[in-house]
């Protein structure tokens, strides 16, 4: 009996936490979006539930929700605020839809569409009912050209030039829209594009892409190697790093990468370690590596543990089938774009430090990449 009071009393925390945590996501970014369902998983898992519930009366734990709930909001009030994509942490799994619009697309009617995502976030999974599991964070981003002709302004360029190296090539590819999301139910993300799609304005649409990404065991890319090693993990430093501080935007890439899983599964973990300039096991950085390794390109140097002079916030996950192809998703979010054409040139052998090509390329192939703007909230509403 008391068992069934305890998980009746769960239900409705986490009820109320689960509709704050939304009202904070909508008014506040991610850092706030978070917090609220992690100090409750905290506070049960410390106090046991049925302990919780015997000490406790409703009434009291009611107030605790409500005190529990508003402490993300204190600490939100300065400056603009960003997306729930941009540095909120990873989810299971994630939509990445790539849209590119027909010539006589009206920008400023597509503009004011998109900018009611939340909306149909919630059409998808009712804020009343949604807990950890089905709920959504996500992002709308948009080209340079078509955040102009929407009205749109940004303090810096972020035109994605195409880039070639001796071990492949980087494409810059079409696209006027991107939409990420990122949920722990692969459905919910499905019905969310299907949704989305359907209200674009009639013939609008020219082509779209929508690829759906997994966890692959505990992290892992399919190469075998940990992902996003040098990510940073608490959500102050990854606000830091990912968004502009005068208007809550994100400078955003994009990249479509497609695996050479016959060589992955052919060569020594000795040659592919050196390729990418870490062990595969736990990730451990290789002291005496390649200069044309993908962690020396990343630093822009050899060195051991050497300084990043540009970070991003990965939000990479693995994607595709062994029939049709599969690889990374590869996205990052920065608060300016010189951090993300750091990384590229120096992948391509365009860096200031030589001519260099990253030896990661031997693994994989890009076939597909662009920069999207992820305006703040305030920019976003502004729109169309």
């Amino acid at each position: 009996m008391a068992a069934r009071g305890s998980f009746r009393l769960f239900q409705t925390v986490r009820s109320r936490l689960s509709v704050q945590s939304r009202q904070i996501a909508t008014k506040s970014g991610g850092l706030k979006r978070s917090a609220a369902p992690l100090v409750l998983g905290t506070f049960v898992a410390g106090a046991g539930t049925y302990g919780f519930y015997k000490y406790v009366n409703r009434d009291t734990m009611v107030d605790l929700t409500e005190a529990i709930s508003v402490v993300p909001q204190v600490s939100a009030a300065s400056g603009p605020t960003s997306q729930p994509s941009v540095f909120s942490q990873g989810k299971n799994h994630a939509l990445y839809l790539w849209i590119e619009l027909e010539p006589s697309a009206n920008p400023k009617q597509v503009a004011s569409y998109a900018k009611t995502l939340q909306k149909m976030v919630d059409q998808v999974t009712d804020p009343s009912m949604r807990d950890e599991e089905d709920e959504i964070w996500a992002g709308v981003g948009f080209s340079p050209n078509f955040y102009k002709q929407a009205g749109g302004r940004v303090k810096q360029d972020f035109t994605y030039a195409h880039r070639r190296g001796n071990l492949g090539e980087m494409p810059s590819s079409a696209g006027d829209l991107f939409i990420h999301a990122k949920c722990n139910t692969p459905s919910k993300l499905f019905e969310l594009a299907q949704v989305f799609l359907a209200g674009m304005p009639k013939g609008s649409v020219k082509n779209f892409e929508d690829i759906y990404s997994f966890v692959y065991k505990n992290g892992r890319d399919l190469s075998g190697f940990i992902d996003g090693t040098e990510n940073a993990a608490d959500d102050e430093s990854r606000e830091k790093i990912a968004v502009e501080k005068e208007t809550g935007g994100s400078y955003v890439i994009t990249q479509k990468w497609i695996h050479d899983m016959k060589v992955i599964g052919s060569e020594k973990d000795k040659v592919t370690e050196g390729w990418v300039g870490r062990l595969k096991s736990d990730s451990t950085e290789i002291s005496r590596k390649s200069i044309t390794s993908h962690v020396a390109r990343m630093t822009g140097g050899n060195g051991f543990q050497q300084k990043k002079p540009f970070e991003i916030v990965r939000q990479s996950m693995p994607f595709g089938t062994l029939n049709d192809g599969c690889g990374l998703f590869f996205i990052g979010y920065s608060a300016s774009p010189d951090n993300l054409n750091f990384m590229l040139d120096n992948m391509v052998g365009a860096g200031k430090d030589g001519p260099y090509c990253d030896d990661v390329m031997r693994l994989t192939k890009n076939v597909k990449g662009t920069y999207w703007y992820f305006p703040g909230n305030e920019e976003l509403n502004k729109l169309g």
